[in-house]
Formats: C-alpha cells, sequence, structure tokens
C-alpha cells in the first residue's frame, strides 16, 4: 500500500496554485458586480401621493427604469413615501420613467380593498410618468378617481 505524502512540494504546488485561482476569481467577481461602488446616477427621491386633492393613505410607488432595477417606496398615511433601490431609502436612476401607485389591502381571501383605482396599479394602464433631474424631497404624484366607476374606496370581490 503506498503511502499519498502531504508534506510534499508538488501536492503543495498544486494547493496553492488552486487557492490563488480561488482568490482571483472572488476578486474578479467583486470587481464585475461593483461590491463596494456606489451605484451611479441613482439619487434620493421622496415625495406623497394624492388622490384628487387628498394625501393616499396607503399603499406603494413604484418607478420603473427601462433596463434597469425598479425603485419602491411604502406610502405613510399622511401621503408621503421614499423610494429604495439598492438600499433603504437610495432613491431612484435619474431620467424619465414609468410609475405605478398600487392602493390595496386584502379584506379576506376572497376580497380586497382598494384605496386608489385599480388602473394605477400597472404600467400598461396608470399613464404616469416620472422625471427625475437629481435628489428630490418633493416629488408629487397626483391620481384621480375620474373615469374610474368608482368614486372613493370599494372592496372587489373575487
Amino acid at each position: 500500500m503506498k503511502r499519498l505524502k502531504t508534506g510534499s512540494k508538488s501536492m503543495m504546488s498544486r494547493c496553492h496554485c488552486l487557492q490563488l485561482q480561488a482568490t482571483l476569481c472572488c476578486v474578479l467577481a467583486l470587481g464585475i458586480t461593483g461590491c463596494g461602488e456606489e451605484h451611479p446616477g441613482i439619487v434620493p427621491v421622496s415625495g406623497v401621493v394624492m388622490i384628487d386633492g387628498q394625501p393616499l393613505k396607503a399603499g406603494q410607488v413604484q418607478i420603473t427604469p427601462q433596463g434597469h432595477r425598479a425603485s419602491v417606496g411604502k406610502i405613510e398615511k399622511d401621503g408621503k413615501f421614499r423610494l429604495s433601490c439598492y438600499e433603504l431609502y437610495d432613491g431612484v436612476l435619474v431620467g424619465t420613467h414609468a410609475a405605478t401607485v398600487t392602493a390595496v389591502q386584502q379584506v379576506d381571501e376572497r376580497s380586497n380593498r382598494w384605496f386608489a383605482p385599480k388602473k394605477y396599479a400597472t404600467r400598461a394602464t396608470a399613464e404616469l410618468w416620472v422625471t427625475i433631474d437629481g435628489p428630490t424631497d418633493d416629488l408629487q404624484l397626483e391620481l384621480t378617481w375620474e373615469g374610474s366607476k368608482h368614486t372613493e374606496p370599494f372592496v372587489d370581490r373575487f
């Protein structure tokens, strides 16, 4: 029976080579993903959602730059929101983007309460666009019940 010499130079050099390769792969992966770098073009954005002149009291705002990660913010009871993309409240990419507002609460397993018209919940029907030129704390999203079959919050049964 042959014994493997764990202290042999050839085995040590192979281990050293594998460790070096693994280290280089990790360094390259971190460099490619941008670990530790800020996200260029992302600026802090906060604002308020109004519906027919009154603050929307619940829901979520989503701004979706084409070809980029979406930014999302929870709507507070006073209608205010702050957007997050990669980190909490880091904001949204500069530019003109589609926006949606989803203001729905589950009532039970067969119904939801909507606090704004459903059309604002999808990009295809929301027709909301925002232009972000730089950091801002006063972005306003104006919604309306006009043109909807409802004129106030409603329960949708399914």
